[in-house]
């Protein structure tokens, strides 16, 4: 049996996935992740804030990240995300970039969309795309989370793998 996202039941699930991913993920790192929970968010699902540090001239400087999750069976389209305008929202929140996290794929225009908004945004932030097969990558990477998270999530593949 093979890890998919087929097992979550619904968007909100999903959410939730990614948003503990993100915990067990950062628990090392000085992270606040606000995660909304809500249905009509305006794009935003969760907000990433990195603390960092800088030795060099003791000040520490935040980094945020705007995150969306799709929940879609099948692969997301440009017009998928038409209500949402990414610059904005990163400006809404005062954030460095912006990741979208889909449960299955992207089409074509979807993915050429992110590739030109990261080589051509002039503000320099960061547009991040992880597709289903590269969150579950993330997941499967991490020996320290990945049991977590598949037994909390995944109970028809844990218990395969018993």
């Amino acid at each position: 049996m093979n890890l998919t996202l087929d097992e979550i039941k619904d968007w909100a699930e999903f959410e939730n996935l990614v948003a503990s991913f993100f915990r067990l993920q950062y628990a090392n790192y000085s992270c606040e992740i606000i995660h909304s929970g809500k249905g009509a968010d305006g794009g935003k699902d969760i907000l990433l804030i990195f603390e960092l540090e800088d030795p060099l001239v003791y000040t520490t400087y935040e980094r945020k990240w705007v995150v969306q999750c799709k929940f879609y069976n099948r692969d997301l389209r440009k017009s998928d995300l038409s209500n949402v305008n990414i610059p904005t929202l990163i400006h809404e929140y005062g954030a460095n970039g912006y990741l979208l996290v889909t449960k299955k794929g992207v089409v074509n225009t979807l993915q050429t969309m992110f590739e030109n908004l990261e080589k051509n945004c002039i503000l320099g932030y960061e547009y991040r795309l992880w597709t289903g097969s590269v969150f579950l990558d993330f997941i499967l990477s991490n020996r320290d989370i990945r049991n977590i998270i598949i037994e909390r999530y995944f109970p028809k593949y844990y218990q395969s793998l018993k």
